[in-house]
């Protein structure tokens, strides 16, 4: 077993259950030969099982003082194992091949960030478990009524779905709250075709810039238009302008977009 101290600015903390481990596997229905990049392997308990059900794993590490024990802990897997020392904020998505999964254990403080460059990668993951804050992962499968900026964003890019839920007890040191696995099946086809996902996320940002206003106010002074004009483009889209943001489902943002274009 690896010896280290987990340290608190890096948001480690490490997860030893089995249960949880092969649950993490499952989800994103890992099989012989896929490549999967697992961000964070810090004592390689997740890495062993992904291992174990005959992976390629790409581990990447951003914890240097963690690599030579990993790197002898898995020596005889040398033709399945590869690490490197990575800023996975920085890493270059374009680099593993094609319908490469992402298998991870994440600090909660790169969830946002890391699901943001995940999703917009050109070259995207197939599927992907995360282990990540419960109220995170409820954030990104919520439905019209909850939604988020974060939950349209993933969810233009991905299907998702909620996996097993984990108890902050199972961790090493225990976290303040629950954390869920998360998992995510990159689209194959665009939820939408020939959308402009820059102008697309221009008119998200200005509707939830202000969330607890309605729509047509939000809107109008997110994307500087008139009361007018954010009337008849709420009308051309058939949206009550009274709702606010959270209710609009990914088919109403579509929608308003269109008549954005028009």
């Amino acid at each position: 077993m690896i010896e280290a101290t987990p340290k608190k600015q890096l948001g480690q903390h490490w997860l030893f259950d089995e249960h949880s481990l092969d649950a993490m596997v499952a989800s994103a229905e890992v099989t012989e030969g896929d490549l999967v990049l697992e961000v964070g392997p810090g004592l390689g308990t997740l890495t062993k099982r992904l291992l174990l059900a005959k992976a390629q794993v790409w581990a990447l590490e951003y914890d240097k003082s963690l690599i030579p024990a990993l790197s002898k802990k898995f020596a005889s897997y040398d033709k399945q194992f590869h690490i490197e020392n990575v800023d996975i904020l920085q890493y270059d998505f374009d680099t593993p091949p094609s319908g490469y999964k992402i298998v991870a254990n994440i600090p909660y403080y790169l969830t946002s960030n890391l699901l943001r460059k995940m999703c917009e990668a050109t070259n995207p993951f197939s599927k992907s478990a995360l282990l990540v804050q419960k109220e995170v992962a409820e954030r990104v499968c919520a439905q019209p009524g909850d939604m988020s900026i974060l939950s349209v964003s993933v969810q233009f890019y991905c299907h998702v779905h909620l996996g097993d839920l984990v108890p902050a007890s199972l961790f090493t040191p225990p976290p303040k709250v629950d954390s869920q696995i998360l998992i995510l099946e990159h689209r194959q086809k665009p939820l939408f075709d020939g959308v402009d996902a820059d102008l697309f996320f221009k008119l998200v940002k200005a509707g939830f810039a202000q969330k607890r206003k309605k729509l047509k106010t939000s809107l109008g002074q997110g994307l500087a238009m008139s009361k007018d004009q954010i009337g008849d483009l709420l009308d051309s889209a058939n949206i009550d302008g009274n709702l606010r943001a959270q209710a609009l489902s990914l088919d109403d943002w579509y929608k308003l977009y269109l008549s954005y274009l028009s």
